[in-house]
C-alpha cells in the first residue's frame, strides 16, 4: 500500500515570482511539500484580476509587505520554522531587506536557501534583466536551434525558464535536503538559467566535435538536417514526426511509405550520403502529402518505423476518440511514495493550471508550521492586504 508523498512534512517558503521560481515550488508541492507563497500587497487594480501564477497547485499564500520592517521581521522569524526558501529575485533584493542567506542561515542553520537567477551571479550579465530567449542565447543553446539558412529559433520558454531554471533549482534543493540528512546543516543552493540550459545541452555541445553534430546548424542528423529525423506535412495540413535513426527503423519507415521496392535508389545502403538527402527529403515530402495524418497514423501504429503524429493539446485534452496519452501526470512514478495525482486522476483527468488568490490558506499554514495565531503573534494590516509581525509580549512563542 502506498504511503505519503516523499516530501511530506517539508516546509517551503516561496517568494512570489513568474515561471521558474513557481515551477520549482510546484515540483516540491506535487511531491508532498507544504508550500507557502509570499505575495506582495496587491494594488487596487491587481485585486480585480486573478494572480498570473498558474503554477500554484497544492500551495497556500500569505500577503506580506516586505517594505514594512515588521513584515520583513515576520519572514525572518518564520524562516526558523521552514526547511526550504525559494528566492526568485535579482541578486541583492532580499539582502537589502535583511533576508539574505547569511541572516536566515544564522537564524536557522538547517535552512536550504534556494536562489535562482537568469544570468550567472558572477558573470558579465549579472546585473542585467533578461528572459528565456536571452538566457538561451548566452548559454550557447539558442545557436543550436533552427533550420539551415534561417535565424536561430527560440521555442516556448521551456528550456531556460522551466528546465534550466525551475527544475534545476528543485534538483539542487533535493540534493541539499539529502545532504542535510547526514550533515544536519542547510546550505545555499545556487541555480541560474544560463548554466542550467547549458547543462541540458551537454550532449549536443559535445557532439559538435563529432560527426554527429559538426556541420552547420540545420545540417546534422538531430537538428532537422536529416530527412529521416524531421516532420512532414500531410494532406490535411497536419504533420507526422519521423525519427527512424536505426537501420531497422528506417527499413520499417520505407515499408510504411511504400518505398521499400525502390532498390535502384539504394536508400537503405546510401542513406548516410548527405548529397542524397535533398532528394530523399523531397520524396518523403511528396509521399506524406498523399494521405491525411489519420491515414498515416493507421499505417504506422504498432510498427517500429518511429513515425508518430504531431498532436495538439486540444486533441490531447479532448474526450473524443481516439484515446490519447493526453492527461498530464506526474513526471515520475514512485511506487511506494507516489506524488500527488490530480483529483480526477482515476476518471482520466490530468493536472491543470491552478490559480491562488493572495492570502488564501496562509494563516492556516502559520498555525501548522509555527503555532501562530492572528492577534497573538501577528496582525493583518491595511484591511487584510498585508501581514505584519505583532509586537508580541511573549517572544518565546516565536
Amino acid at each position: 500500500m502506498a504511503s505519503e508523498p516523499p516530501l511530506k512534512g517539508i516546509k517551503v517558503l516561496e517568494f512570489a515570482g513568474l515561471a521558474p521560481g513557481p515551477f520549482a515550488g510546484l515540483m516540491l508541492a506535487d511531491a508532498g511539500a507544504s508550500v507557502l507563497r509570499i505575495d506582495k500587497p496587491p494594488s487596487n487594480a491587481e485585486r480585480a484580476v486573478p494572480s498570473p501564477d498558474l503554477l500554484a497547485r497544492h500551495k497556500s499564500s500569505l500577503v506580506v509587505d516586505l517594505k514594512n520592517p515588521r513584515g520583513a521581521a515576520l519572514i525572518k522569524r518564520l524562516a526558523k520554522h521552514v526547511d526550504v526558501l525559494i528566492d526568485p529575485f535579482r541578486p541583492g533584493v532580499l539582502e537589502k531587506l535583511g533576508l539574505g542567506p547569511d541572516a536566515l542561515l544564522a537564524a536557522n542553520p538547517r535552512l536550504i536557501y534556494g536562489r535562482l537567477t537568469g544570468f550567472r551571479r558572477d558573470g558579465r550579465y549579472a546585473n542585467m534583466a533578461g528572459h528565456d530567449i536571452n538566457y538561451l542565447a548566452a548559454s550557447g543553446v539558442l545557436a543550436l536551434l533552427g533550420r539551415q539558412g534561417e535565424k536561430p529559433f527560440p521555442p516556448w520558454n521551456i528550456l531556460a525558464d522551466f528546465a534550466g531554471g525551475g527544475a534545476m533549482l528543485a534538483h539542487g534543493i533535493l540534493l541539499a535536503l539529502l545532504a542535510r540528512t547526514s550533515s544536519g546543516k542547510g546550505q545555499v543552493v545556487e541555480a541560474n538559467m544560463v548554466d542550467g540550459s547549458s547543462y541540458l545541452a551537454t550532449f549536443p555541445r559535445v557532439a559538435l566535435k563529432t560527426p554527429v553534430g559538426n556541420r552547420p546548424r540545420g545540417n546534422n542528423i538531430l537538428d532537422s538536417g536529416c530527412p529521416w529525423y524531421d516532420t512532414y506535412e500531410t494532406a490535411d495540413g497536419e504533420y507526422m514526426s519521423v525519427g527512424a535513426l536505426e537501420p531497422q527503423f528506417f527499413r520499417a519507415l520505407l515499408k510504411g511509405l511504400g518505398l521499400q521496392d525502390q532498390e535502384e535508389e539504394g536508400w537503405e545502403s546510401r542513406r548516410h550520403d548527405t548529397s542524397l538527402w535533398p532528394r530523399l527529403r523531397a520524396l518523403f515530402t511528396e509521399t506524406f502529402k498523399r494521405k491525411t495524418r489519420a491515414e498515416w497514423e493507421a499505417v504506422f501504429d504498432g510498427t517500429d518505423a518511429c513515425c508518430v503524429p504531431v498532436l495538439h493539446y486540444r486533441e490531447l485534452e479532448s474526450q473524443q476518440p481516439p484515446a490519447r496519452e493526453g492527461d498530464q501526470r506526474a513526471a515520475v512514478t514512485l511506487a511506494a511514495t507516489p506524488l500527488y495525482a490530480p483529483a480526477d486522476y482515476e476518471q482520466g483527468g490530468g493536472y491543470a493550471g491552478t490559480n491562488l488568490a493572495p492570502g488564501d490558506g496562509g494563516e492556516r499554514l502559520l498555525a501548522e508550521w509555527a503555532g501562530w495565531e492572528r492577534g497573538a503573534q501577528y496582525d493583518l494590516a491595511e484591511g487584510g492586504a498585508a501581514v505584519v509581525l505583532r509586537e508580541e509580549r511573549d517572544k518565546s512563542k516565536l
